[in-house]
């Protein structure tokens, strides 16, 4: 793992069916809670913490995606999954594997969460790494269990992975090419009975059974995944202010505290 990751990738290609009419004329990553679309707020993000190139994997209404190249010259790069009505995560990532020749942040386009969890795990040592929140109680949680720090499964059903589940996939991940290229193989072997194939659920849950994954726990991440109607009426109305609450907290702080120390220095 390099000691800087400057590449991203995000997983757009879904078609929001759960959504219903919201997902239907716009893909989730354009569903707005404050001036601009949930994918340039996450995107932003991802540039101010340092990633020079995003890739995007589209499907579900992909021309909105293609037109962020414009606003991000040089920046956004985008990969099409054809077979998004039919395929899962994992198909979409796989989509874009001649573009991922050096380790990688995964991300999920229909995420909502405050600027530090990039920089958690960013941070974090291990060159494989997934984070991990507190309880949320969404109703549709992929539970991580772990044996001390590498974990051991991932499923939507806690009961499947055993009783040490040390807390709950937000959906950013730090991937190496030595993890891409295990994902691959597990993936390669599946989709040849079926394109549904979940990169978390599946893929990295198999993978972790032989090859070294950790995860890195933050218990208080504000955060959100918006799959259902009732998601974004939580996101909008609880979610997403104490996010922006956060980022007001930690301007006042840098403006008032921060600034004026080093100053003095």
């Amino acid at each position: 793992m390099t000691d800087k990751l400057q590449v991203a990738v995000i997983l757009a290609a879904g078609m929001g069916e759960r959504l219903k009419e919201a997902g239907k004329t716009i893909p989730k990553g354009f569903l707005r809670l404050g001036k601009r679309a949930i994918i340039e707020e996450s995107i932003d993000k991802l540039l101010r913490a340092g990633i020079k190139r995003i890739i995007i994997v589209t499907g579900h209404h992909f021309e909105f995606y293609e037109r962020l190249k414009t606003l991000y010259p040089g920046t956004i790069e985008t990969v099409h999954n054809s077979q998004f009505f039919c395929s899962g995560s994992m198909y979409s990532l796989f989509c874009a594997k001649d573009r991922l020749k050096e380790d990688f942040l995964l991300l999920e386009s229909d995420i909502v969460y405050e600027e530090r969890a990039i920089a958690e795990i960013l941070q974090f040592k291990q060159e494989n790494g997934v984070l991990l929140s507190g309880p949320t109680f969404s109703g549709d949680e992929v539970y991580v269990a772990a044996s001390g720090t590498q974990i051991v499964g991932l499923s939507k059903f806690p009961d499947d992975i055993g009783s040490h589940i040390v807390g709950e996939l937000i959906g950013i991940t730090k991937v190496s090419q030595s993890l891409f290229k295990e994902m691959i193989t597990d993936a390669e072997i599946r989709f040849k009975n079926t394109l549904q194939v979940a990169y978390e659920t599946d893929c990295l849950s198999a993978v972790s059974s032989k090859y070294p994954l950790y995860y890195h726990l933050v218990p208080d991440i504000v955060w959100s995944e918006i799959d259902t109607p009732a998601d974004l009426l939580k996101t909008r109305n609880s979610v997403y202010p104490a996010i922006i609450e956060q980022a007001q907290v930690k301007e006042i702080y840098t403006n008032q505290v921060l600034k004026p120390l080093l100053s003095e220095t």
